[in-house]
Parts: C-alpha cells; sequence; structure tokens
C-alpha cells in the first residue's frame, strides 16, 4: 500500500506542502500585482496611465479600434469578411400578433401550404416547397467545393434552391442541387450555353447590399491550377468581377439579355440581383422594362466574402427599408404573383424571415446564417486560434 511506505509517505507530505506554499505564492503574488496596478490607475496622470485605453474605446469601439490598427500596419486597404458589423434593430422592433378567440387558430387539421413559385409566368417556373432559398456564395472565389455540395445537398433535402453565387460552375454542385439557380456574373465565366442551360433560373447579377458598385480582383498567385481550369483563366491571369455588366450598361442591351438567356434555356425563370440604394424604383422599373420574371433584392446588412468595411458599414439601404419600398412598388404595378420579389440581406432566425414574408417578400434567401450552421461543430477544428472562415473558404488554412 502507499501509505505503508515511509518513503512514500514523505513525497507525498512534501508535494502537498509545495502545492500549498505554491498558492499561497501565487495568491500573494497576485494581490501584490492587483495593488500595484490599480494604485497605477488611481494615481498616475492620465498620460502615463493605461486608464487612457478604456477613453480611447469608449470615443472608438473596440472594433473601429482594432480596424484602424489593421489599416496602420499595411501598405494598401483592408477588407472584412462576413459583412457589416451593423443591426439596425427593425426587425426586433416587430411582433406577430396571437389568433385566439377574436381570430380563431387554424384548425388542427388544416395543412399549410408552403409551396412557392419563382417566375410564376415562365415558361417553366421554378416550385419550391418553401419560400426560403440557399443565397448566392461563390466557389473558389470564396468557398470550397465541400461547402458548396453540402448546400447542395441541404436545399434538395427541403425542397428548395441553391445558388452559384459569382464563382464558376461546379458539375458536383449540379449533381447534388435538384434546384439549381445560376448566377449571370459580372465576370467572364459561368456564360458558356453548355452551363447555362442547366440552370434551373438564370439570376443576372448587378450588385450586392455589401459591396455596392464595386467589383474585385483575385490576383493570380491566389487561384490555384483547378479553380483557374473552371473559370477559364490563363496562367497569370487575374479573375477580375467589373463593377458593372458590360454587356448590358442600358435598358436595351439588358432586355435584349433577358430575351437571349429566356431563349437558350427553353423559359427558365430569368432574374437579377440588385444591392438595395437610393435609387432602387428607378432600378426596378429598368428590371421590369427589360422582362425580368424575379428580382432579388439585397438590403445592406447582407453578407459578402470580402468588402471595404466602408461599403459594408455605411452605403445602401437597411434589408427592412428596402423590403417596404418594394413592396410599395409591387403593390403600385400590380406585380404579385407575375413577378417575383425575393429579399435577403442580414436575415438569420425564423422570425426574421417570417416577418419579411408577412411584410410582402415571395421569397426570403439566406447566406451567413447558412455558412455558420454549415460549420456547426467543424468549427473546433479552427478554433480558438483561427476563425470558421478559415474552414469554409477556398483559401483558407484547413
Amino acid at each position: 500500500m502507499l501509505f505503508n511506505n515511509r518513503g512514500n509517505f514523505k513525497k507525498l507530505g512534501l508535494s502537498a506542502l509545495l502545492l500549498g506554499g505554491g498558492f499561497l505564492l501565487s495568491k500573494k503574488a497576485i494581490d501584490y500585482l492587483g495593488d500595484k496596478i490599480t494604485f497605477s490607475l488611481i494615481t498616475r496622470k492620465y498620460d502615463d496611465n493605461l486608464w487612457e485605453l478604456t477613453i480611447a474605446t469608449q470615443r472608438m469601439t473596440p472594433h473601429v479600434l482594432i480596424e484602424n490598427e489593421l489599416r496602420s500596419h499595411t501598405n494598401t486597404y483592408i477588407e472584412r469578411p462576413i459583412g457589416t458589423k451593423r443591426r439596425f434593430g427593425y426587425w426586433e422592433k416587430i411582433l406577430f400578433n396571437m389568433a385566439q378567440l377574436e381570430t380563431l387558430p387554424t384548425p388542427d387539421e388544416v395543412e399549410v401550404d408552403t409551396t412557392t413559385v419563382i417566375g410564376p409566368i415562365a415558361r417553366k417556373p421554378l416550385v419550391l416547397k418553401i419560400p426560403i432559398l440557399i443565397g448566392g456564395m461563390a466557389y473558389g472565389l470564396a468557398l470550397t467545393e465541400a461547402y458548396k455540395i453540402a448546400y447542395a445537398k441541404a436545399a434538395t433535402r427541403v425542397g428548395t434552391a441553391t445558388n452559384t453565387g459569382l464563382g464558376p460552375f461546379l458539375e458536383s454542385e449540379r449533381k447534388a442541387a435538384d434546384k439549381l439557380i445560376i448566377q449571370y456574373p459580372r465576370g467572364s465565366w459561368n456564360k458558356e450555353e453548355k452551363i447555362l442551360k442547366q440552370g434551373d433560373a438564370i439570376e443576372i447579377q448587378f450588385g450586392q447590399g455589401a459591396n455596392a458598385g464595386k467589383g474585385r480582383t483575385t490576383k493570380a498567385k491566389y487561384i490555384n491550377d483547378e479553380l483557374r481550369k473552371r473559370l477559364g483563366l490563363k496562367e497569370g491571369q487575374d479573375a477580375v468581377t467589373n463593377n458593372r455588366l458590360n454587356e448590358a450598361t442600358n435598358p436595351k442591351d439588358l432586355k435584349s439579355l433577358v430575351e437571349y438567356l429566356r431563349r437558350l434555356t427553353g423559359g427558365v425563370p430569368i432574374g437579377a440581383k440588385i444591392g438595395a440604394g437610393k435609387f432602387l424604383e428607378e432600378d426596378l422599373k429598368i428590371l421590369l422594362q427589360a422582362g425580368v420574371d424575379f428580382i432579388s433584392i439585397d438590403g445592406a446588412e447582407a453578407g459578402t466574402h470580402k468588402a471595404f468595411p466602408i461599403l459594408e458599414d455605411d452605403f445602401g439601404l437597411p434589408t427592412l427599408i428596402a423590403l417596404s419600398r418594394a413592396v410599395k412598388f409591387w403593390e403600385k404595378h400590380n406585380l404579385k404573383n407575375k413577378v417575383t420579389l425575393l429579399v435577403g440581406g442580414g436575415l438569420a432566425s425564423p422570425g426574421d424571415c417570417l416577418k419579411a414574408l408577412a411584410l410582402g417578400a415571395d421569397a426570403v434567401y439566406l447566406g451567413t446564417a447558412v455558412l455558420i450552421a454549415a460549420t456547426h461543430d467543424q468549427i473546433a477544428k479552427v478554433t480558438p486560434f483561427f476563425p470558421p472562415t478559415q474552414l469554409a473558404y477556398e483559401t483558407g488554412k484547413y
């Protein structure tokens, strides 16, 4: 037995003494350090006092403070993943009414039909089981192929559609997705007839809420061989997403593009995605004159792979305001059941989605919320030393 051995007993006693002594010393050290810090905080002049930092963080939030430090550390601009830090709080201020006596609840035996039709007057409408879609998130220029396949499988299981985003077309995504919306980008890829014919709908991408009016150049050094091949680029060639769609810079050319895509695809819904801004109604008029079947409106809270913080935080219209203006426009021009209104941008909860639908959206699309949900327990692979995006992004460490 352990205590029958006098030597072991002495060792155990010595260990206990050392542990107790170490605890007391640590306690005294912590107490001494605490006293020193407290004394310096309440006696030193401000210009020599660490408390000055708290004043700085009250004048500038820690977020702004860190971003300014990041700017000072580089000789170029910084780009922030995910999207804006701002929460306008509009959705949280809206609550639903209850049905009980004055209005009775729906009878238990009544089945609620959530079937959603994108492009109801198109030759081949896109019919979904639910009014929630997965928004456009690019393979390669943002996410890994594994994430895109996961999105496609998830969308198929619940009977909705996923979206290619601005990245190149993936055969694997098409195979995994029962319903796939192909984005017609502001870059040079995804425009071959054999690709466009595989879409259940085509979404012409003019802009997004988190990256107002700006293009993007992905340098060749960040493009691996497989991605370069899928983008159709030469070795050393950058991937350029222009700030405008060069083949449709006026209403006449846009109308021609919509008609071309409709003929090419045999009549699947042809739509457009825009960021919401001051001239929202004017933008909508141009799209309607071109004959689109659906319009996706991206509010200022929308996510993105990377963008200038100033574009994410200080441009555009909040999603709720954009939706309200769009719904008024739909009512004024009698567009209900003719042109589908989709909205997205910062929607993160079932309540957000239901409120958007109740206010008049035909369907909503989610981006960042899906990204976070897909990461789920895989986040343990990267935290606490790296952010979750290092798992999801094509250029990530994992």
